[in-house]
C-alpha cells in the first residue's frame, strides 16, 4: 500500500504553512514543530510535486511475496453454537463448502469450540465434513472472542486451511474480524454468493455502494481467505452416513487468559424469527400511512402469515427492527413471499431471492422486483388490496 512520508528534518514553520495551503484535503497537521499527515490524505501527491523538494516523499511498499497456494488446502467452517445447540447457518456453510470443494478437490473441515460439544462435531461429520476439529475445554464453555481467536490461531498453525467461513450472525460479526486481524489476512463481510477459481481463489460477492452494485472480492495473495455469510443464503446439505474423522485437539498450550470477565449471563426470551417463516407478507414505502397497514390484515389472517417490512418503515417507527428484510435486516426463504409496495433495491432482492414462490404488487411496471417474482401484479396497492379483501370475504 502506498503512502506519503514527511521528512521532518527539513520542515520549518514556513514550509509547513506552504504544504497546508497546497493540500486540497486538509490532510496536514502541524503541532509542536512536527508536521504529520492525517486520515484525510487521498495520496494525490500534490504535496510531492508542488511542495518543497524532499519534504514529502511518496512511498510505494514492496509487493508481498507471493504465497504458495498449493500449501493451503481445505475449506474450514466455524460451527457457532448457543447453549450447545448449533446455529443452522453453520451447516448451511458446510453445504456451500462441499459445493466449492468439488471444484477444487480439497477437503472440507469443521471446527467446534466449547465444553461438552462433541455431539456438534459429530453432527458436522454427518453433514459431510471430511474432518471435524474439536476443542473441548471448560475454559471454552462461554464464548469469549479473545480466547476463541487463540483457538483458531492454534488450528491454523497445524492445518494450513485455504478458506475460513463464518456465519454473519451478531457473534460471527464480532469474532471473524478479530480472527482475520490475528491471522493477518483479509475478510469480506455479509457475502451473498461465493464462487471459487480452479486454483483455489475464493470470489466473495456482496452488494456495495448502498446496494447499487455487486462487488466481487478476492484476496489472492493471503491465506486463509475469510468470509462471513448470512443465515438462509445457502441450503443445508442432506445428512449422510458419516465418513469423516473426528480429531480432538489438545488445549493445554492455548492461552486461556481474557481481559473480559463474565459477571452474569441473561438469556433473552426468544422471539419468532422471520427467517423461519413459512408464509411472509412484506410491506414497503408504498404504504403512505401506518393505519393503511390494516389493508393487509384480511390476507394475513387468511394465510396465517407473518408480516415483515423494508428499511423505510423501520425508520418511520412502524415496525420492530427485527422484522426488516434485506441484507441490512434478515435474509428470508419462505415457501410463499408476498411483497406489497416495495421498489426492489438490490439489497432487498438479495435478501429474498431464495423464497420458493414470490408474488409482488407494485404500480411501477419496470420494478426490478418483478425480475425475481413468480407472479406480478402491476397496480396501485390501494386499489388491489381492497379488491383482494372483497374476494376473500366472498370465499369465507
Amino acid at each position: 500500500m502506498a503512502y506519503i512520508k514527511v521528512d521532518n528534518k527539513k520542515v520549518t514553520k514556513e514550509i509547513a504553512e506552504q504544504l497546508i495551503k497546497i493540500c486540497p484535503f486538509n490532510a496536514f497537521d502541524y503541532q509542536d514543530g512536527i508536521l504529520s499527515i492525517n486520515e484525510n490524505c487521498r495520496i494525490c501527491k500534490l504535496c510531492v510535486r508542488k511542495g518543497p523538494e524532499g519534504v514529502c516523499i511518496f512511498v510505494e511498499e514492496d509487493k508481498r511475496k507471493e504465497i504458495v497456494k498449493k500449501d493451503y488446502r481445505g475449506i474450514l467452517v466455524y460451527v457457532e453454537h448457543h447453549n450447545n445447540i448449533a446455529h443452522p447457518v453453520s451447516f448451511e456453510l458446510i453445504g456451500k463448502a462441499l459445493e466449492l470443494a468439488r471444484q477444487t478437490k480439497e477437503p472440507v473441515y469443521a471446527v467446534v469450540v466449547g465444553h461438552k460439544v462433541k455431539h456438534l462435531a459429530l453432527k458436522a461429520l454427518e453433514y459431510g465434513a471430511d474432518k471435524a476439529f474439536l476443542y473441548d475445554d471448560e475454559a471454552f464453555k462461554n464464548f469469549d472472542t479473545q480466547i476463541y481467536t487463540n483457538v483458531l490461531e492454534d488450528l491454523f498453525q497445524t492445518e494450513k486451511y485455504n478458506i475460513l467461513l463464518v456465519g454473519a450472525t451478531p457473534l460471527g460479526r464480532s469474532f471473524a474480524p478479530r480472527v482475520a486481524a490475528r491471522l493477518k489476512t483479509g475478510m469480506t463481510a455479509d457475502c451473498t454468493r461465493l464462487e471459487i477459481t480452479d486454483d483455489g481463489d475464493l470470489l466473495q460477492i456482496r452488494p456495495a455502494f448502498g446496494g447499487n452494485i455487486m462487488a466481487k472480492i478476492k484476496t489472492e495473495n493471503h491465506r486463509p481467505q475469510m468470509a462471513t455469510v448470512r443465515y438462509k443464503m445457502f441450503k443445508k446439505p442432506a445428512l449422510v452416513k458419516s465418513q469423516g474423522k473426528l480429531i480432538i485437539k489438545e488445549t493445554d498450550k492455548i492461552d486461556k487468559h481474557s481481559f473480559i470477565e463474565l459477571v452474569e449471563r441473561i438469556d433473552q426470551p426468544q422471539a419468532k424469527d422471520i427467517c423461519d417463516s413459512e408464509i411472509l407478507i412484506c410491506v414497503g414505502r408504498g404504504f403512505k400511512l401506518e393505519k393503511d397497514l390494516e389493508l393487509i390484515e384480511p390476507l394475513r389472517k387468511h394465510l396465517n402469515a407473518d408480516v415483515a417490512c423494508t428499511r423505510p418503515l423501520i425508520e418511520n417507527g412502524w415496525f420492530d427492527p427485527r422484522l426488516q428484510v434485506g441484507l441490512s435486516g434478515r435474509t428470508v426463504k419462505p415457501k410463499l413471499l408476498i411483497n406489497i409496495g416495495i421498489s426492489g433495491a438490490v439489497h432487498f432482492i438479495e435478501g429474498i431471492k431464495g423464497a420458493e414462490t414470490i408474488i409482488s404488487i407494485n404500480k411501477d411496471p419496470n420494478s426490478k422486483l418483478f425480475d425475481v417474482s413468480h407472479y406480478s401484479l402491476v397496480g396501485d396497492l390501494y386499489e388491489i388490496l381492497p379488491a383482494l379483501n372483497k374476494m376473500l370475504e366472498e370465499v369465507n
